[in-house]
């Protein structure tokens, strides 16, 4: 088998993945990465780290890190991130694009249903069962995720700082990330013990290395060598086709037409989606309902429901926005048709940037790989997203178990705290089954959803 590492044909390693192998295995990933960004990432650990050893720990930890800093989807980065290290340019281009597609088209068949038959009985209880499964789901990742980051009480209490920051302070989630990663960077000069990047530099053994690591000792990773000439080209290639399409766009159709006005849009998004799909989601809701008029207000929190259901990145609920705006502005096309063209475009230009951002600064991080002040601040970072997903799972667990939420604001604070009495009683059910289900019994991910599915069906019919 080989791995190639120059433009001509690499020697054989031993061990190492084919490119049609490792496509076996990202289409694998793309197909069962539910549960959010915690769950994406727990799984893409099980099956490289923990299973197959094609990464080391550390190694895979260091690449998180970075993807945790950059604006979009950092699973789906991370993804990139290990198959440009594998296979180069094209390798990255099969993991990132076989991480969302499945999503993708199971967004775009949901959001048809969702214009077409939103009132149906049977749908809705579909997803009524299984967004209380998708909450074992997150919860039982967000641990996986939370064992292995926190490694002693300085990370554990900025993940407890962070959690208290974004939830009862409301602090952005990009002041967060910086001031952890500040903490992390002079923690490391005054405890260096507590701060020492949990081995973000070199692994501690053969037994923690993957067959990447083996190929980085032996001097075969001549690719991920940071060049400014490759830096160049990297921006030729990836500005153009970004933002292309949405210039072409503006010339064509003019600046008030809603293609127009979807590429700008999530263009602008895609650089500043700090956080993912939760961190982002008041704003787009502000601007999609009030400025665009694309959608009634509501209905984002519909799509965000439909995306928890999807395989793929919980940014996809952009797609469900893009979706409705061209189904509700169609000009002269189908309305169907239109929505497909606006789910379409949203896709591009949200993902897009996501390969630029990999291929661009990835050797330079790996360059950096063996400093210990940054490895401090990367996983102080590391330590404050777990504090970041208990307030998503916070906040999925309120909107699933609770038909009310109220925002109480006292001394300075605003957290969200649910009304006792609107607890539904069904989704509550589920829910603990399904935690049990997976945390006492380890039944599998899509097992587990699909019987929540079918018992959403019975329990929907019951009163709340």
């Amino acid at each position: 088998m080989t791995i190639a590492t120059t433009d001509k044909a690499a020697p054989a390693v031993a061990g190492m993945p084919t490119l049609g192998e490792a496509t076996r295995v990202w289409a694998r990933i793309g197909l069962l990465s539910f549960g959010g960004p915690a769950g994406q990432i727990a799984l893409m650990h099980k099956e490289l780290v923990e299973e197959r050893r094609w990464i080391g720990e550390q190694r895979f930890l260091h690449a998180l890190n970075y993807c945790m800093l950059l604006p979009g989807p950092e699973a789906q980065q991370l993804a990139i991130y290990i198959g440009w290290l594998m296979h180069r340019t094209l390798g990255g281009l099969i993991a990132g694009l076989l991480f969302i597609l499945p999503g993708a088209l199971v967004m775009l068949g949901l959001s048809s249903l969702y214009v077409l038959y939103r009132q149906v009985p049977l749908i809705d209880g579909l997803f009524f069962g299984v967004k209380a499964a998708v909450l074992a789901v997150v919860i039982e990742a967000g641990m996986r995720i939370s064992r292995r980051a926190l490694k002693n009480r300085a990370m554990v209490g900025i993940a407890i700082a962070a959690f208290i920051a974004i939830y009862l302070v409301r602090l952005p989630f990009p002041l967060i990330i910086a001031v952890a990663g500040l903490i992390g960077w002079l923690g490391h000069r005054w405890r260096p013990d507590s701060f020492g990047g949990n081995g973000h530099g070199k692994t501690g053994g053969p037994d923690m290395m993957g067959l990447v690591d083996l190929m980085f000792e032996r001097g075969e990773m001549a690719h991920v060598r940071p060049s400014r000439g490759r830096a160049f080209r990297t921006l030729a290639i990836w500005l153009p086709l970004w933002l292309g399409p949405v210039g072409v766009l503006w010339l064509l159709t003019g600046v008030d037409s809603v293609w127009t006005q979807i590429g700008s849009f999530f263009s602008a998004m895609a650089v500043v989606t700090f956080g993912g799909a939760y961190a982002v989601l008041a704003y787009v809701a502000q601007a999609a309902v009030e400025t665009y008029g694309w959608l009634a207000a509501g209905e984002m929190v519909d799509g965000l429901g439909l995306a928890e259901t999807t395989p793929g990145p919980l940014i996809l609920v952009l797609q469900f926005t893009g979706f409705l705006a061209g189904f509700r502005a169609p000009g002269s096309l189908p309305p169907i048709l239109a929505g497909g063209m606006g789910a379409l475009l949203t896709l591009w230009v949200t993902f897009a940037p996501c390969f630029l951002w990999i291929f661009l600064g990835a050797p330079y991080v790996e360059a950096l790989r063996g400093n210990r002040g940054l490895s401090a601040a990367l996983s102080a970072i590391t330590a404050a997203v777990v504090g970041v997903i208990a307030n998503l799972a916070l906040w999925f667990g309120l909107h699933v178990l609770f038909r009310e939420i109220r925002r109480v604001e006292l001394l300075g604070l605003a957290p969200d705290l649910p009304v006792l009495a609107s607890l539904d009683w069904r989704a509550a059910v589920l829910a603990v089954a399904a935690m049990i289900a997976m945390l006492r019994f380890k039944v599998g991910m899509i097992p587990t959803l699909a019987a929540c599915a079918a018992a959403g069906l019975l329990l929907s019919r019951l009163p709340a």
